[in-house]
């Protein structure tokens, strides 16, 4: 039995881009795709799994095929598997064998059949989805799952089922750099930074608005009976309300005065107003003074320039002056004195 503690999954972009590439190759390269839009890859991925992180490095594809109408009649080359692992630890014997892939989009009869020929090669595989076709431009189009017996209540036999692993996309810093160059293709050039960055909050809020209808949703089922409660769930959602503005509510009035219902709505949105407003100064004011403790600091920088090349100036000039000073003795110490000879003339003539 697998142990339940919450593990993260990291996946590395390498992978997805290796998935993406076998469905290319061989659903959307077929003749007739209309009769293989339901068909899907297989593949095999490799990493490691350290304390509670699962870091899935690389991937290769492997040869699969199944009967769409009869999801128990099924094929994998078990000695393919076999032999491209033994040129994978040529390569890089730190990557293991930690389970498998399927192109989705989401779980199918016969992967739990699949799971267990995968045991034969790592004992706890991990599967990993990747929906190819998602058309979610904010979450990830990945899922991750590993196979546990579910203990029943009533003492009945136990059954094997998946549990969901989250997951995540984190690259290396070489990776980091490929994929900034692909998105540098990809993206429009004449598009500015402004653009850019209203067309992600559009799309942010636009995922925001789907997640909060479903959580409406799920609540309204919940309380029309439709779907059983279930605590954990709630639990979650309570967190997420917590995390809220502290907002307070309107109290609920007896008597049914408009009057007073409007005045407390409105005295309701003037509090949200000036609890906004306050937390907007309060970031405002942050930048203000970052930004006049940073002019200040540039500042004194400029004044210290100042100095220093007024000093760098004072000290050349001395150093010329006492140059040109040094150059006038030695040209008075090397000319000869006129007054001599005439004397010693003078005094020959005498005698």
């Amino acid at each position: 039995m697998v142990s339940t503690e919450t593990k993260t999954v990291s996946i590395a972009p390498l992978v997805l881009l290796s998935v993406v590439d076998h469905y290319e190759r061989i659903v959307r390269s077929s003749e007739s795709s209309i009769i293989s839009s339901n068909k899907r890859v297989v593949g095999v991925i490799l990493g490691s799994n350290v304390d509670n992180t699962i870091r899935i490095s690389n991937s290769f594809a492997i040869p699969y095929e199944e009967d769409e109408t009869n999801s128990d009649i099924w094929f994998l080359d078990h000695n393919y598997i076999d032999s491209m692992m033994e040129m994978f630890k040529k390569i890089n014997a730190k990557e293991k064998l930690i389970g498998w892939y399927h192109s989705g989009p989401k779980l199918k009869q016969n992967d739990l059949k699949i799971n267990e020929v995968f045991k034969t090669f790592t004992p706890n595989p991990l599967l990993l989805i990747v929906d190819v076709n998602s058309t979610d431009k904010i979450d990830i189009p990945t899922d991750c799952y590993m196979a546990i017996e579910e203990i029943k209540e009533d003492g009945s036999a136990n059954e094997k089922t998946f549990l969901h692993y989250p997951s995540i996309i984190e690259a290396e810093e070489a990776e980091e750099i490929g994929v900034e160059h692909l998105l540098r293709d990809i993206r429009d050039e004449n598009r500015g930074n402004l653009t850019i960055s209203l067309s992600n909050n559009f799309k942010s809020l636009k995922s925001l608005n789907e997640r909060i209808s479903n959580i409406v949703k799920y609540l309204c089922k919940l309380i029309t009976g439709e779907l059983p409660i279930n605590s954990t769930i709630l639990g979650k959602l309570q967190d997420i309300f917590n995390l809220l503005p502290n907002i307070s509510q309107i109290t609920d009035i007896q008597s049914g005065n408009p009057n007073q219902v409007d005045a407390l709505i409105y005295s309701h949105e003037k509090k949200l107003a000036t609890a906004f407003n306050i937390k907007t100064n309060d970031e405002l004011m942050i930048m203000y003074v970052s930004s006049l403790v940073r002019s200040i600091i540039a500042f004194h920088d400029l004044i210290d320039n100042k100095i220093e090349n007024r000093k760098k100036n004072a000290d050349s000039t001395t150093a010329e002056s006492e140059e040109s000073s040094d150059d006038k003795v030695a040209t008075t110490e090397g000319e000869p004195s006129s007054t001599v000879p005439s004397t010693e003339k003078g005094s020959a003539s005498k005698k």
